[in-house]
Formats: C-alpha cells, structure tokens, sequence
C-alpha cells in the first residue's frame, strides 16, 4: 500500500504537473486532509494557495475560500480552471455576479462539480448564502489574506471579524487560515477570532535571499529618478505603489507622457478598469502598474523585477507584503522605497479624529516603518525581527546598508545609560519618551509626571536624537529590550539586557560620516547628482551660473525678485535637461505655459547656443515630461476664486484640508497662472498684515515658506501661504 507522501506527490503531479511540493506544503495539506484546524504563515511566493487547493481536489464535497478581493477571486478561479478539463471545478459568489450567473455557479455546486467556491466575507454574511451554503457538503474553510482579521494586521476589514459566528451557523468544518504577514501579535489576533487557538501552525522563514531592499532619501527630483530607474529596466516589469489615488493617476500619467507603459490601478476606478489593467499586466501589455495597496493581494505574476514605493506605506506589514510581490520565481527582485519624514506626519496627521486606540495602533506602526527606513542595520534583520524571526547574519549581501555599511562605533556606555533609563522609569513607557527623558527636555508629559527630578533626566544630553534612536533601533534587534506589543510599544528589559547591565559587552552602532556619499541625502545640494537606477547625470554648472545671472538681471529690470521668476529647482532643471523650445521649456518642473511665453525666449536662446558651443548631446531620453495639467479639481479651484468662493467653504466643499487647497492654489500660481485671492484676504487678514509678509518677500531672496516662518514669527504659516500666493501671482504671472 503506497505511504500518504507518495500519494500526495502522484496527486500533486496529476493536478498541477509539478514533481515536489515547497518547503513545508506537504505537511501543510496532510494537516488539511487529517481535519485539523491549520495556520499558515507562509511568505508571497512560497505558494500558500496550493496548501488548500490541492486538498480541496482531493476531498469529498466543496472547500469554501473565503478572499478580500473580487479581482483576486477571479484570478485564483481562472488560474484553477487552467488546471481543470471543467470550468465548474472553481467559481466565485460575490456582488459582481447576474442572477443568471449565480445560479449557474449553485447547480454546478449541487451537481458536485465544483470543489472550490471562492466568496467575499460581506457575500457570506447574507442570508440566502448561509441558507444555500446549509445544504452542501463542506470540506473544510479557507481563510485567505488573514491578517484582514486584526486590528493591527494592515489590510484590516472589520467584515472578517464576522467569520467565526457565520462559520457556525453554516457548520462546523476545519479551518485553515493563511496570510503572507503576521508579526506574532497579529498570529495570535487571528487565532483567538477564528477560533482556532488549538490549530497546527506552520511558520516558513521569511527571509526571501532574492529581493534586494534599499530606502532612498525623497527629494524633489523623486519623478526623474524613478522614471530613469525604470527606463534602466528596459520592459522589466514592475510595480509602483503610492498612498493616494490621486498620486497613482498623476504618476500614471507622467510615465506615459515619458514613453513608460503604465496603467493605474486603485479602488476608485470602476471594477471594469481595474480589471481590464490588470490583465493587461499579467498579460504584459504593459510593464508597469502605478497602484495603490487595493493592488497585488494574491496577484500571481512571478517575474515582477523591481517594486517601488512612491511613498513609504502605514506599517512594516504593509510594505513586506507589497515588496514581497517581488521576484516569486526566485529571480531578481529589486525594492526601492523612497522615505520622507513629512510623509509619515502627514499619515499620522489623518488619523486625528479616530478612536484613540486605532490612533495608538497607528502609530505604533509608524514608528516601526519610521525605524526601518532610518537605520543603519541590515534591512532583512529589521524585517525579520518584526515577524519575529532571528536572522543571525549580519551582513545579509543584499540591502543597501549591508552593500554600503556605515562606519561603526562602540556604544556599550550608551547602552547601559539607556538600560538605566529604562529601569528608573518602571518600563512604562515608548521610546520617544524615553529619549526625551535622556535629552533633558521638559515637556508637558515629563513635567507631569515629575520626571525631571529623576537623576535619570538629562544623562544623555551630550548625544543627539538620530544616535539615541539609533541605539534602541540596535538594542531591540539585538535583543536587549523588547517591545510590548500590547500595550502599544512599551519598552521592557530582557534578560539579556539584564544581564548586559551587570556585565557590560562590547555593543557597536553605525554612524553616517559626514563625507560619506550616502549622508542623509537630503541636505545634498540636488543640483550636483541625480541619483537613480541608470547612472548619475550632473547639472551642467556652467549653464547653471549664466541662466542665474540672467535671470538676477531680468528679475531687476521688472522689480521682482529673481525667484518669481523661475525657481531654483527649476533652472537645475534646465541646466540637466537643456530645453531648446518652448514646448521643451514647458516640461520642465514648475514652468507653465505663462511662464514660458513671458520669460522662456532668453533663456532657451542661452541654453541653445551654450548646447552649439560645447557640442553637447542633450539627454532626451531623460527628459521627465510632465503632463498637461488637465485636473478637473484645478480647474474647479480656479473657476471658485473667479466666482470667489471662499477659501475655506471651497476645501470643505471637494472634501480636502484647508492645507491640501493651499498645496493646489500654489502650484497654480506657480506654473504661471494668474488669479485674484484679494476678495479672501481682505476677509480674513488684516491689511497692515498683508502689506507686511507682502514686503518680506519682496525683499527676500528666496520664497521658502521655512525661512519666512522663522522671519515672521508673528503670523501664522496659512496666513503667510496665502499672502505668498498673491505676491507670485501678482508680481510673477
């Protein structure tokens, strides 16, 4: 008689026409077979689907698979039907659906045909569904994507907090439950509310070798460096996550208009679309897709070469599945992210108004994102340790900082001093609070609790707060504290810390020198390199300095200053790409069409005979074009202060931040358009205060807002913004 391994590798190689099963599938599907209760925390790509397709093959009845997405249901269902001589063999049951379809997808049920049924949680709540689903044989519950039970998973959907009870009510069968991402707070989560504590878990490492990781610093040339990192990659294909819809449209449209073949994909476009995009991207019609996360859960494509984030996501769980999308057939898999400190306050700004422990969870998975993209440690260390897996190499070959270390330093007095801190504060408390306690600064929250009077208080103010963040970053990897987790990142002293405390060791951190070609690279000068996938090219510094003197000139002929005219970045611009026309001039960053027709001629006659001069081949297939500024909001603003709307009823009205209008009405005036804000102004300012920031940047030397922040202390940074906006659009357009 043939052992159940034999067996399952014949059905294996019957079903899906492969000879071995991956890492521990076999385990995995003898569990489902054998009617237990199973959990698998299996990274993307380590082939979790055939964990409950192959034993829903192999029973008696229909295993229902319970997925959060209507375009992964049809994925997995067209990927089943592949292997299958009969298309009933797999269907799916959510809203999408006719009548007729429905119907259609019942009888095959009954008929016994089909031996997966794949449904949303919010279709398997309704009560015709549960009253059908009653009268069927059920092999087992698939829970896929579960970290969409927990709270503090990063797809969280309350509708799968419902499983439990509703699986009840069908009836009682196994349950298997899979996710690609689950720290242990979030397994744990998972288990309690599938009611599955009892259940054999199968853990695979989450180290994929393959994937390369790298944080870069965003700056304002982040457009044209991803467009030259994908450009690089020839017809590679890759993925481009940002936060916003609108930054998915925008961007979309900026690659195309650069040769690129893009296609966006987000929840707000219209289940047709977001289908039809999608399969042309498995299909590769197109090489890349410009998503935001509502992309990639279970998306099968396996050679996705390079994955990039526009914005850093709202938790290392978020992120490790989205990079995990990354090379699945063991290929190359390259994933670039691009961090700003400002991107991760403004997320931590729109979780204002939510219940406090949402907003406590929240945070705490932004500073956990936060650390990852500002250490000098091994990425895949700081990885693996949020999944709760040791990785014991340190140097992983493989992540930006292990290919470029940083130089190291002993910190062992460090580490004692933040151990003491830690204990004279009972372990009640974050690492900020902590680092502030060391720094000596009185807060409101420290003068509360009389921390100042601690001995503790100020023993660490002769190092800064990068190095102090840096020590605990090392220290918790290394296992000297531990976060507790349930009590939104309590810092507490392991055994290990304990022991360090009577028994110091040797403990080293890394340190950016300051001449070092990766220092924090936003304070490079981004006139000097443009970093990015496909080389660098240098601003030509000469062409620089002359268009600077021509516009110093220009801007005294007409009495304004030389930054209403074009800005900095602007001629950095120039000097890289060197426009010859004034289409050309118009693609560059910050120039509109206003701006072109009134200043561009002289400089593009300088940028022409300089190119003549020095025989220089200009760089066009580097050339970032922007894309005609047809946005309907845009459009609606300007239509709103000619009608003058106010300011403040017109962000209400589409549903934005007053800040978020103020971030659209610059970047109308700055692209040369002219408007009239006077009716506002004289509503909410006084005139003694416009004339006053008016003066300021009619006298100063740039429009930076910081610098005018500092200079005026006196008036608030909306009053200043809106004040700017009247000088650019009155002395510039």
């Amino acid at each position: 008689m043939p052992n159940k391994g034999n067996i399952l590798t014949v059905e294996l190689k019957k079903h899906f026409g492969f000879d071995t099963f991956k890492d521990n599938q076999e385990e995995i599907i003898q569990n489902v077979l054998d009617g237990k209760d199973t959990f698998v925390l299996m990274p993307t790509g380590g082939g979790k689907s055939l964990c409950y397709q192959l034993p829903a093959l192999m029973m008696d009845g229909t295993a229902i698979i319970i997925s959060p997405l209507i375009a992964l249901m049809k994925n997995q269902v067209d990927a089943m039907r592949n292997f299958s001589e009969d298309n009933g063999v797999a269907h799916f049951l959510n809203s999408s659906l006719s009548k007729s379809a429905i119907e259609q997808v019942k009888n095959d049920i009954i008929a016994g045909k089909t031996k997966l049924l794949y449904v949303a949680p919010e279709s398997l709540t309704k009560e015709d569904n549960i009253d059908f689903l009653r009268q069927i044989e059920v092999s087992f519950y698939a829970v896929d994507e579960a970290h969409c039970i927990s709270e503090w998973g990063h797809d969280f959907r309350p509708e799968y907090r419902r499983i439990r009870p509703i699986v009840n009510e069908i009836g009682k069968h196994p349950i298997i439950a899979l996710t690609a991402t689950a720290t242990p707070k979030v397994q744990l989560d998972i288990q309690k509310s599938l009611g599955m504590t009892e259940a054999n878990v199968f853990k695979s490492s989450f180290n994929r070798e393959n994937l390369y990781y790298e944080v870069r610093h965003k700056n304002n040339n982040v457009d044209r460096e991803i467009i030259k990192y994908i450009k690089s990659q020839g017809h590679k294909s890759g993925i481009v996550y940002c936060l916003s819809r609108k930054k998915v449209e925008e961007f979309a449209e900026i690659l195309k208009a650069n040769e690129i073949n893009a296609l966006a994909y987000h929840a707000g476009l219209d289940a047709a679309t977001r289908s039809t995009n999608q399969d042309a991207f498995l299909m590769e019609n197109v090489d890349v897709i410009v998503a935001t996360i509502a992309f990639g859960m279970g998306i099968d494509k396996p050679d996705v070469r390079y994955v990039i984030h526009y914005d850093m996501p709202k938790s290392l769980e978020g992120y490790y599945q989205e990079t995990g999308r990354a090379g699945r057939d063991g290929g190359e898999g390259r994933c670039i992210a691009f961090y700003s400190s400002k991107d991760l306050l403004k997320l931590e700004k729109f979780m204002q108004g939510k219940p406090i422990a949402e907003q406590e969870i929240g945070k705490q998975l932004l500073l956990e994102t936060t650390a990852y993209a500002e250490t000098s440690i091994c990425r895949k260390k700081i990885l693996l340790h949020y999944f709760g897996e040791e990785f014991n190499r340190e140097n992983c070959g493989n992540c930006d900082n292990c290919l470029n270390p940083k130089r190291q330093v002993e910190a062992k007095d460090l580490l004692l001093t933040a151990i003491e801190a830690v204990a004279g504060l009972k372990e009640k408390f974050k690492t900020e609070y902590v680092i502030n306690v060391l720094r000596g600064k009185e807060t409101s929250e420290i003068e509360t609790y009389n921390h100042q009077d601690l001995e503790i208080f100020g023993s660490g103010d002769d190092s800064d707060e990068d190095t102090w963040n840096e020590v605990f970053r090392q220290a918790i990897v290394t296992g000297y504290f531990d976060k507790d987790i349930e009590n939104y990142g309590l810092l507490r002293i392991t055994k290990k810390g304990k022991s360090f405390l009577k028994k110091p060791v040797s403990f080293k951190i890394s340190v950016e020198d300051d001449d070092d070609d990766n220092a924090d690279m936003d304070n490079i000068d981004e006139d000097v390199v443009v970093k990015g996938g496909g080389g660098g090219s240098a601003v030509d510094p000469v062409l620089f300095s002359i268009m600077k003197d021509l516009r110093k000139k220009m801007a005294k002929k007409l009495e304004v200053p030389p930054y209403v005219i074009f800005q900095d970045p602007s001629l950095e611009a120039m000097a890289t790409i060197y426009p010859i026309t004034l289409d050309e001039l118009q693609n560059i960053p910050g120039v509109g069409a206003g701006k072109a027709k009134r200043y561009g001629a002289e400089f593009i006659s300088i940028i022409k005979r300089h190119v003549e001069e020095n025989e220089i081949e200009r760089p066009e297939d580097l050339r970032v074009k922007t894309v005609a500024n047809k946005s309907k909001l845009k459009v609606a603003i300007v239509q709103a202060i000619d009608r003058k709307v106010a300011l403040d009823d017109l962000a209400e009205s589409k549903g934005i931040e007053f800040s978020e209008l103020l971030d659209e009405v610059e970047a109308i005036v700055f692209s040369g358009t002219k408007i009239n804000i006077d009716y506002f102004l004289q509503e909410v300012i006084d005139e003694d205060h416009i004339e006053d920031i008016f003066a300021y940047f009619n006298e100063a030397e740039s429009d930076s807002l910081e610098e005018a922040i500092n200079e005026l202390g006196e008036y608030s940074e909306d009053e200043i913004r809106l004040v700017r906006i009247k000088f650019i659009s009155d002395m510039a357009n």
